[in-house]
């Protein structure tokens, strides 16, 4: 893979001491004991291919920034807020499109090869582990490469709507001021204005990001599937996720009720460090590429 060359992109990485021998071992025979392996991957598996997070202490969006993504009623409600959130993500696209998987990624999508991985889930929505070639996955929160329309249900995807946005706004241009997890800039209201956003080519509806907004809940139906998933597996590895959001969270809540041994590789605290097997405070892409 010409990605694993790739250099690490650290700069939305917060700072953390090397992996300790010790702890890599540790971590190399909790996988070595593991024959279905469950994965759950959030933004910190990202952070090295250059996208940032929201919770990181000194480089999350959140601690650097006032600013809050947008919620699933603001969206639906307001056209308005549409067209704001549309600008911004047309003006991310290109550059958020363009991120490559790193060697975290692709180590997970080689274990699958190798039959260690039963299943991956990400929290993600950055179409990273596809462009790595994972294929036992979920991606739990939806993918933003993908639009549908809220009225009858129609798919695009984004790069197509992208060619949408460029023919009906020729002469429209804006400067980016700093770029979010979900691929979002930031643009003034003033900016925003003149923006054009085209409705669905079916039935005129009103199209919207294959996502899961903040506010959003995640369907029945891929809740369900994911446990089924989680049911056959013996243990749990949770790589660059706090676990902060529920819609995750609650997996991991399953397999500590399944008492499956859980594993974490995260920079910083998570929800699961009080009953976590296993803890290792270090950078995803440094620590899996180690294990065999």
């Amino acid at each position: 893979h010409s990605e694993s060359r790739t250099p690490p992109n650290l700069d939305f990485v917060p700072v953390c001491l090397p992996p300790h021998p010790v702890e890599v071992e540790k971590l190399q025979r909790f996988v070595s004991n593991s024959k279905r392996l469950f994965i759950m991957t959030g933004a910190g598996i990202s952070t090295e291919s250059g996208i940032p997070d929201y919770r990181s202490e000194g480089v999350g969006l959140y601690t650097r920034t006032d600013r809050q993504p947008i919620q699933h009623t603001e969206f639906i409600r307001s056209a308005s807020a549409r067209q704001r959130y549309w600008a911004r993500n047309f003006v991310g696209w290109p550059q958020f499109s363009s991120h490559q998987p790193n060697a975290a990624h692709l180590v997970l999508s080689n274990w699958e090869k190798l039959g260690k991985l039963h299943w991956l889930v990400t929290q993600n929505v950055d179409a990273l582990h596809t462009k790595a070639r994972s294929q036992r996955m979920t991606e739990l929160h939806g993918c933003m490469h993908r639009v549908f329309c809220l009225a009858c249900g129609g798919q695009i995807l984004r790069s197509g709507l992208q060619e949408h946005f460029e023919a009906l706004n020729p002469t429209w241009k804006a400067e980016a001021f700093g770029v979010a997890p979900d691929g979002d800039v930031f643009l003034t209201d003033e900016q925003v204005r003149n923006f054009q956003v085209p409705a669905c080519h079916k039935c005129g509806g009103i199209l919207k990001p294959d996502v899961t907004f903040f506010g959003d809940t995640v369907s029945r139906e891929k809740v369900d599937f994911v446990r089924e998933r989680l049911a056959e597996s013996d243990s749990m590895l949770v790589a660059g996720s706090s676990m902060q959001v529920y819609s995750g969270y609650r997996f991991a809540l399953a397999a500590r009720e399944k008492k499956l041994p859980i594993a974490i590789l995260n920079i910083g605290p998570t929800r699961l460090d009080h009953f976590a097997s296993l803890k290792l405070n270090s950078r995803c892409g440094e620590v899996l590429p180690l294990i065999v």
